[in-house]
């Protein structure tokens, strides 16, 4: 009997789908980052009725809301710091908006520099677009705009970029109008807010989200993470018409807490120099002063105009992630740097230890995740990420010193109680707020100050009132959680 030879193009198929085929391993999550200057829990998600944010409360609807979510400094580059290197502040440069540049090392070392170094080292391709670090291109700038020298993360990215356009330099950018002046031409001149009749691409914003778009076109067969961020709703409040037009001004509340809370540290308040110290305005405001009804209806419009704006480019990428089917395979995260206060306490700006200063926007979604849509009341950090990320993305070796606890049990069960406290800390002050104090203790006090806040949330949730005198035992109790 004679036996024929199969062909080997036949032959060579049968085998490679065959049982003893070894199995592709699966590809790691692309991460999309998306933070967005000093976005506070006002989204519809936190059920904030009036605001008008379709698409983050949609991702919301899709993944993990973080309803107690919480920073470790009240002010961008430190707030940044602290979520980049999972670390918690631990000297004065730590509470700057330059902690990255004084306290990054100037050589690559072992240790890497970020979670985004972390990442690239174990083959992700990292791209910076807008504002990650404190600076909005990744070079280094004085407030004036001078500079655009050395990298503030140098070891980090393998792309960072930032809009200049007709403003000459994304710092410039950062602070501009539609018409491409800007604040840092003649502080004090300009307005704190705009609404004009232009597209989305004529302020910053509209052009980062077109290049977020170009970037996963561009990465959508790599392993990336794409961190994208936008600018709005930080000050000046620009954004086109048609976002101030989804709101009514009678719609728009004005502050639960405008005055001064009873039995504070002096310095628990201030001037709101952002805001007063460098756009022109009709009223004078800052530490106990109250803006009439009418200016401070104005300002948060102009807030919940520029919050909207914001949501509807960071719609546009995640649109573009569906639309390349990279959804199902990209890990998404939308975080706020901190709160902010409009008209709380008098203030106007972020600069305080009080819960509306520290506490911010948290969006996490994770291909196939639990419970998709619950939100949790679990308590986190912003440094609690850079460990989250590691994980999701299957890194086992993670650098030490890193402070912060992976999310996961939260991702995966929304009912986790979180941690224990989040921790915040401000010159001169530390605070700490658990599932029902915060508690705050100011370094120096003189005659007749508060060196200690109590704010008791289950009673007081806008911290109207310091109880610290009636509840001893309490204070006793949370003193040594802040190294009293």
């Amino acid at each position: 009997m004679r036996f024929s030879l199969l062909p080997l193009v036949f032959l060579v198929p049968f085998l490679i789908s065959g049982c003893d085929a070894p199995e592709k391993p699966p590809r790691r999550p692309n991460i999309l980052f998306i933070a967005i200057d000093d976005l506070r829990p006002q989204l519809g998600a936190y059920g904030e009725t009036y605001m008008h944010t379709p698409n983050l409360d949609r991702l919301a609807a899709q993944g993990r809301l973080f309803t107690r979510h919480y920073v470790q400094v009240p002010t961008c580059g430190a707030s940044r710091y602290s979520l980049l290197t999972g670390t918690r502040p631990s000297s004065p440069d730590h509470l700057n908006n330059m902690a990255l540049v004084r306290l990054l090392p100037k050589t690559e070392s072992q240790s890497p520099e970020s979670f985004a170094h972390l990442l690239r080292r174990n083959g992700y391709y990292t791209v910076s677009l807008g504002k990650i670090g404190h600076h909005v291109d990744g070079r280094v700038y004085s407030y004036e705009g001078e500079g655009a020298g050395e990298w503030e993360m140098p070891f980090s990215w393998n792309e960072c970029w930032g809009p200049t356009g007709k403003w000459g330099t994304a710092w410039n950018a950062f602070f501009g109008y539609s018409d491409g002046t800007n604040r840092n031409q003649e502080k004090g001149r300009y307005p704190a807010f705009e609404r004009a009749a232009v597209a989305d691409t004529a302020l910053p914003d509209g052009l980062i989200a077109q290049k977020a778009i170009e970037s996963l076109r561009a990465l959508k067969d790599t392993t990336f993470l794409l961190a994208v961020g936008f600018f709005k709703p930080h000050l000046p409040f620009t954004a086109p018409a048609k976002y101030w037009d989804l709101y009514h001004p009678d719609s728009i509340p004005l502050s639960p807490n405008p005055e001064v809370p009873v039995g504070t540290h002096p310095n628990s308040l201030h001037r709101s120099g952002e805001m007063f110290g460098n756009y022109a305005h009709p009223e004078t405001g800052g530490a106990g002063i109250r803006l009439s009804d009418e200016y401070a209806r104005t300002l948060h419009h102009a807030y919940c105009a520029s919050v909207s704006y914001a949501d509807a480019q960071a719609g546009k990428v995640l649109d573009e992630l569906d639309r390349l089917g990279l959804a199902e395979n990209t890990i998404v995260v939308v975080w706020g740097d901190h709160g902010w206060h409009l008209g709380d306490h008098t203030i106007w700006g972020k600069h305080s230890t009080f819960e509306r200063a520290l506490r911010s926007a948290l969006i996490i979604r994770t291909p196939g995740m639990a419970q998709p849509g619950v939100a949790t009341d679990g308590i986190v950090e912003s440094l609690d990420l850079y460990p989250t990320l590691a994980q999701l993305a299957g890194i086992d070796s993670l650098p030490t010193g890193l402070t912060g606890a992976s999310l996961l049990p939260l991702l995966q069960d929304p009912q986790h109680p979180g941690k224990d406290g989040a921790w915040g800390y401000w010159h001169g002050r530390r605070s700490l707020r658990t599932d029902r104090y915060r508690i705050t203790v100011y370094d120096e006090a003189g005659p007749g100050e508060a060196r200690v806040e109590l704010f008791d949330h289950e009673t007081d949730p806008h911290e109207t009132r310091n109880v610290a005198a009636e509840n001893p035992e309490i204070v006793k109790a949370l003193l040594p959680r802040l190294g009293e």
